[in-house]
């Protein structure tokens, strides 16, 4: 009887250790090592299968790369967060919460598409994916689904089938029978993972992976299943919200500053193609606390309403709290506030929230938060066709932000009749219908809304 080899392996790093230990050689986190079976090398099965091809060095300006065309997927939001469409042999993976969307938004992509993709489930059957696209109402021939987690099956339904494109769902389900250690292991998920990437980088087939997350929100899985794709998406958002964000965490065709925008409804995942007008809410009268900033998420201008809600702290201790606004940067502008401005706030309870559930990092925001905490404070609301695009220094001055043009541009387009800038912003030529007000303190601004 053949004897057993078992070895340590690292669930953060996937290091291979011939012992237990307490720390990691590799990445040296403390008590990450687990055992698993190990068995005799075998060949994967799809290298076993194709002509090993001995590569060809080529001198670097003769490379051709105009006839690579991207594939356009029919999905705008997906293709904008691409970079342009699908490389082919793109390997992308695309991690996201339970529940968030994740097989919804491929699913969708696979039935939109008009070209053969192969789906491959090993979570849901084939009658439960039928019914989930039923509820979608679309109806396309061109997409496959299989019900299957054994790579070696899967590799052999795909000699058959010659797909265009193909979809796992998920990595953690796979496993090879060459591997003896269970399905989502860190062994399990490097081979799988290597014997995709084998074959799209062959056959220029792309291949799409969903991603399990841990409960730190990292992809589960060793991090070097991270740096063998090409592309890494996260699909965000709030299940209590309608609307979630695709951004890419690493692309190599791409920028990794640009976001897609979706609303969840009963038929699926709709695209958010102007999402300034879902993101500021319709009131029929003027409210205090109320302010709309202006500000650019890759090359997507956006209008962002921020809330705020001064009142007399009741415990003693006041509170501060944000919600899509870093905290640490709400307590740096009250005290500016204080500072320079002379607002006693030390003794009020501050709330900020951004509405539609986004979380914004940009820091044009600040003049925004600043005029609704001042309205909320002074329960005078602020102008419905005014809004805000500068940062704030710590000495009360209005710093000017990046590609003021794009950010007057979008609200021109809605319909603003003003916005508010810092005095050193340098702005076009053009000739521009919406009234631009720059200033250059804090105390301006109270001079101007009050």
């Amino acid at each position: 009887m053949a004897k057993v080899k078992k070895g340590f392996f690292c669930q953060n790093c996937g290091t291979q250790h011939t012992q237990w230990q307490g720390q990691c050689n590799g990445c040296k986190e403390w008590n990450t090592l687990l055992e698993e079976l190990l068995s005799k090398e075998a060949p994967k099965e799809w290298e076993s299968n194709q002509k090993q091809k001995t590569a060809q060095p080529i001198r670097i300006d003769q490379i051709d790369v105009a006839a690579i065309p991207r594939i356009k997927t029919g999905d705008a939001e997906f293709d904008r967060v691409l970079g342009g469409g699908i490389v082919p042999g793109v390997v992308v993976l695309l991690g996201g919460e339970p529940g968030i969307g994740k097989s919804t938004l491929l699913l969708q992509l696979a039935l939109q598409l008009k070209k053969k993709v192969l789906y491959v489930s090993g979570e849901e059957s084939q009658q439960q994916i039928k019914l989930r696209a039923g509820r979608m109402g679309l109806d396309e021939n061109h997409c496959y689904v299989l019900s299957e987690t054994e790579t070696q099956r899967i590799f052999l339904q795909i000699q058959k089938l010659n797909p265009e494109l193909v979809i796992i769902d998920s990595i953690q389900t796979l496993h090879s029978s060459h591997i003896e250690s269970g399905a989502g292991s860190v062994s399990q998920i490097r081979n799988c993972a290597a014997e995709l990437i084998q074959y799209a980088k062959t056959t220029n087939v792309p291949v799409i992976l969903v991603g399990h997350i841990t409960k730190d929100g990292a992809i589960a899985g060793p991090k070097i299943l991270e740096h063998m794709v090409d592309t890494v998406f996260q699909f965000e958002g709030d299940r209590n919200h309608i609307y979630r964000i695709l951004r890419a965490q690493k692309n190599r065709f791409g920028a990794t500053s640009e976001i897609g925008i979706y609303e969840m409804v009963s038929q699926g995942l709709r695209q958010v193609t102007n999402p300034s007008e879902v993101l500021i809410s319709e009131k029929e009268e003027n409210l205090s606390g109320h302010a709309i900033a202006a500000t650019i998420e890759g090359v997507r201008p956006l209008m962002i309403e921020v809330q705020a809600l001064v009142s007399t702290a009741v415990y003693g201790t006041p509170q501060r709290s944000s919600t899509g606004f870093n905290s640490k940067r709400l307590n740096m502008l009250l005290a500016v506030l204080e500072k320079r401005a002379g607002f006693a706030l030390g003794s009020k309870d501050v709330f900020i929230n951004i509405t539609g559930g986004m979380s914004i990092e940009d820091p044009a925001l600040d003049l925004a938060v600043i005029a609704a905490i001042l309205s909320s404070y002074h329960d005078l609301p602020i102008p419905q066709q005014i809004c805000f695009a500068a940062e704030i220094g710590l000495s009360g001055e209005i710093r000017p932000v990046a590609k003021a043009d794009q950010r007057i541009q979008e609200a021109e387009k809605l319909g603003f009749e003003r916005f508010v800038v810092s005095q050193y912003t340098k702005l076009g030529g053009t000739q521009k219908s919406i009234q631009i007000q720059q200033l250059s303190k804090v105390e301006s601004l109270v001079d101007l809304l009050f």
